[in-house]
């Protein structure tokens, strides 16, 4: 039965949706132990202080658990109760808030910037869809990857679009695609009008009440059970680090959630209860340039695939944090991972770890062939293999020369840390297997094929760029 936008918000929705949640249904496929595994040793490699990961499948909670520090000085533990900033996550919720207007008349997005703040530059141009699909042309205001000394100082919404949105636009509307934040303050602002409500009190309303989500807010309000702050210079441990001063991301990225309640989000998102049918398929459908050509881009949502499964995500990033967002609609799953620090991409590499024991158990479950991957690759390092794991063809290409230029080119590279399938399919009578081997000091591809006898045909290494 296809549940309109009426019946999301009812209290038997609510309270099973919280008994859900509290019950954390298990999946006999993956293995709550494996995913301990998984995700901690993963941390650990990377030297991230804590990660939050929270998981839906089937349209219901699977997993939600906390590790390592929220703050290491204060030696205070992760917990599931910890709230990260999950930056421009947030920009889904905005997209979302206007669709809703949209729903009761109040807008459209095809409307023109101009009917709301007609001074902007080229304001009778630009539509609503182009701000949300990031296809307008106004120059982003936060770029940088690190934080600088302005946003250390507080600022307003108003104040960056009468710096940033009269500026001369970076491309004719619609012709181009370029992520700009300024995109999504305008995009608060134009919320705020039509609702004649303060965006946070929107959400709370709309979305954060009906949905149990009591950790999502503002970062500017301040929890005791935030994470604290870290970021890296190179390859140097955790420091902590400032945050952004108050009014910098708006509707861009100023919430604050734990991975429980964005998981809660996504699961009524895949049932689609969030907004009605319509209003679903313009929030996912991929925007077009003027050319037709894609932008991979729906309205505040990535649009890709992991494996050949569709996917809708995105990635936050504020000072001291890194957050990802991943939706498998087709399946009905759902990946959260948020971390407090800034300067090393966990989030990636845990997500597809992750994706590949949800849309993979079969293969995610083969931990002999991966230890027998690892330990070759370990024995590459010191310049030897067991000649009874090839085939005659790979023991003719390991000969003393190759074996001599893997261990020189690979011992330099430390211990090997985290190995991560990637890929697994059938070709030439064989399966063709991929890793990403993350090293102390580098990451490497491998690229393998395997007989049906189990030996190895091909073994090679290479280099990720």
């Amino acid at each position: 039965m296809r549940l309109n936008r009426c019946a999301v918000f009812t209290p038997a929705f609510v309270v099973g949706l919280f008994l859900c949640l509290t019950l954390w249904a298990q999946n006999p496929s993956v293995k709550s132990s494996d995913l301990d595994t998984k995700i901690d040793s993963t941390r650990t490699a990377f030297g991230v202080p804590s990660v939050s990961v929270a998981i839906i499948q089937d349209g219901k909670p699977l997993y939600a658990k906390a590790f390592g520090d929220a703050d290491s000085e204060a030696n205070k533990a992760a917990t599931t109760d910890t709230r990260y900033a999950v930056g421009s996550i947030s920009k889904q919720f905005t997209a979302a808030s206007l669709l809703l207007e949209q729903e009761k008349g109040k807008v459209s997005l095809d409307d023109n910037v101009a009917k709301y703040f007609p001074d902007l530059t080229r304001a009778n141009e630009v539509t609503i869809r182009e701000l949300l699909s990031h296809t307008s042309g106004y120059e982003d205001y936060a770029p940088q990857d690190y934080l600088i000394p302005e946003w250390t100082r507080p600022t307003t919404p108003d104040a960056i679009l009468d710096r940033w949105a009269k500026k001369p636009l970076n491309f004719d509307p619609g012709t181009q695609w370029q992520y700009s934040n300024t995109n999504y303050v305008l995009a608060g602002k134009i919320l705020e009008k039509v609702s004649g409500t303060p965006l946070l009190t929107f959400l709370e309303q709309n979305f954060f009440q009906p949905l149990g989500m009591s950790s999502a807010g503002d970062c500017e309000v301040k929890s005791r059970a935030d994470a604290k702050a870290y970021t890296r210079y190179a390859l140097g441990p955790p420091r902590p680090v400032g945050r952004e001063a108050n009014g910098w991301y708006f509707a861009a990225g100023e919430l604050c959630m734990t991975s429980s309640d964005l998981a809660k989000w996504d699961a009524a998102f895949l049932h689609k209860r969030i907004l009605s049918p319509k209003s679903y398929d313009e929030f996912t459908k991929e925007v077009k340039l003027k050319n037709g050509k894609p932008t991979h881009y729906a309205l505040g949502l990535e649009i890709g695939d992991t494996r050949g499964t569709p996917t809708v995500s995105h990635g936050g990033e504020v000072s001291g944090f890194l957050a990802m967002n991943t939706l498998f609609p087709s399946k009905g799953d759902a990946i959260v991972v948020l971390t407090n620090e800034d300067g090393v991409n966990l989030i990636g590499p845990l997500t597809q770890e992750i994706a590949n024991m949800l849309l993979d158990p079969e293969n995610a479950s083969a931990e002999k062939q991966d230890q027998q991957v690892r330990a070759i690759l370990t024995g590459l390092q010191e310049g030897h293999i067991d000649r009874a794991e090839f085939t005659q063809n790979a023991n003719s290409y390991f000969d003393d020369v190759a074996l001599g230029d893997y261990r020189q080119s690979l011992a330099p590279m430390g211990k090997l840390e985290v190995l991560s399938r990637l890929s697994s399919q059938g070709r030439g009578g064989m399966t063709h297997l991929s890793y990403r081997a993350h090293f102390e000091k580098n990451t490497v591809l491998l690229n393998i094929y395997v007989m049906p006898n189990g030996k190895f045909e091909q073994f090679l290494v290479g280099e990720q760029f």
